[in-house]
């Protein structure tokens, strides 16, 4: 008979970041964030442009600030995602896409929403400025993740094995024998 422990023990703490990033949910932000970075560059190609043209000065220099903080947040968080893509599908080792990850910058892309002229923008660009911002926000959520995850690797070694190392060593490896009768 097999140890039950012996077979289902990991060396190691299980990495739920690199689970996370390599999940379904990862691959549903990635489809997000592409499909976001298409329809902004469709819009500010055609309508965008269109109606910027008949904003008053105020919202039109909003408009043009606004635009260029989007496409800026929208590339950085694509690379973002395209990186971490490479790394699961093990183009590009963790190191290299950390190296990489350095120039790409999540917590500095804000918008002035609110501030003036924003209410004059079309309500089409505000929209896609919200998405990006809550996008921007799940990516860096997951990359804190991913980095802490990363930091935690050297850390002590996980309680749940030592645990499960502590019931084998008292139970022997023989798995069917109940040392406690």
């Amino acid at each position: 008979m097999t140890d039950w422990f012996s077979s289902t023990r990991r060396e190691g703490p299980i990495d739920f970041a690199d689970r996370l990033a390599n999940s379904d949910m990862f691959q549903a932000l990635f489809r997000d964030g592409m499909a976001l970075v298409e329809e902004t560059a469709a819009y500010l190609d055609g309508d965008g442009r269109v109606e910027s043209k008949s904003l008053p000065r105020a919202a039109s220099l909003a408009y043009a600030t606004e635009s260029m903080r989007l496409t800026t947040r929208l590339m950085q968080m694509a690379s973002w995602l395209l990186l971490q893509r490479a790394v699961n599908e093990g183009e590009m080792s963790s190191e290299q896409a950390g190296s990489e990850k350095n120039k790409v910058r999540l917590d500095t892309l804000s918008s002035t929403r609110g501030g003036p002229g924003w209410q004059d923008l079309p309500e089409q660009l505000r929209e896609l400025i919200e998405r990006s911002v809550r996008l921007q926000e799940r990516i860096v959520h997951l990359d804190r993740m991913i980095h802490e995850s990363k930091q935690g690797e050297v850390r002590a070694e996980n309680p749940v094995a030592a645990q499960l190392n502590v019931l084998t060593a008292a139970f022997g490896a023989g798995g069917g024998q109940n040392r406690l009768r």
